[in-house]
């Protein structure tokens, strides 16, 4: 199966929408287009036999936890984000299938809410344990020693 152009989607989608709503930054585009390569494979905008929706496969009961604890206390980001992704009120999780903008926008807004900063950007054992620990956790599929490889290509997309 083939997928979105790495290039492309850290250009035309991951770049934009981070500077677009004020949440970018160079570790914050790799560790972003890295998390999308991992979790997708920049193929899949639904998760077979599971929950999980949109280029970053974030459950919905992730998407709606970042708006009900974090996003209704952060208006200006909030607006932010919605304003990016030409989007009014409270998106449902779905929005995150179709609207690729938005889905990366949600999984930085799941980093945001992360106790400690951003790896360097440069450094994709990092910015892999980062996602491993903070977007996938403990109980999840990833594996950050195999997956190295795969923020190593956003970092050098």
């Amino acid at each position: 199966m083939t997928g979105l152009n790495l290039s492309q989607f850290k250009s035309l989608i991951v770049q934009p929408a981070l500077a677009g709503a004020g949440l970018g930054g160079e570790a914050a585009v790799n560790l972003l287009t890295g998390t999308c390569l991992v979790e997708s494979g920049l193929s899949w905008l639904e998760q077979i036999k599971g929950p999980a929706l949109g280029i970053a496969q974030m459950e919905p009961a992730t998407h709606d936890d970042c708006w009900v604890n974090y996003l209704r206390y952060q208006q200006d980001t909030a607006n932010h984000i919605l304003a990016t992704c030409g989007l009014s009120g409270l998106p449902d999780a779905s929005v995150m299938v179709w609207n690729l903008r938005y889905a990366v926008l949600m999984t930085r807004v799941k980093y945001i809410r992360a106790p400690v900063p951003l790896p360097d950007a440069a450094d994709a054992a990092a910015l892999s344990a980062y996602h491993k620990r903070h977007y996938n956790t403990a109980l999840g599929q990833a594996n950050a020693s195999a997956n190295t490889s795969l923020f190593q290509q956003a970092i050098n997309a």
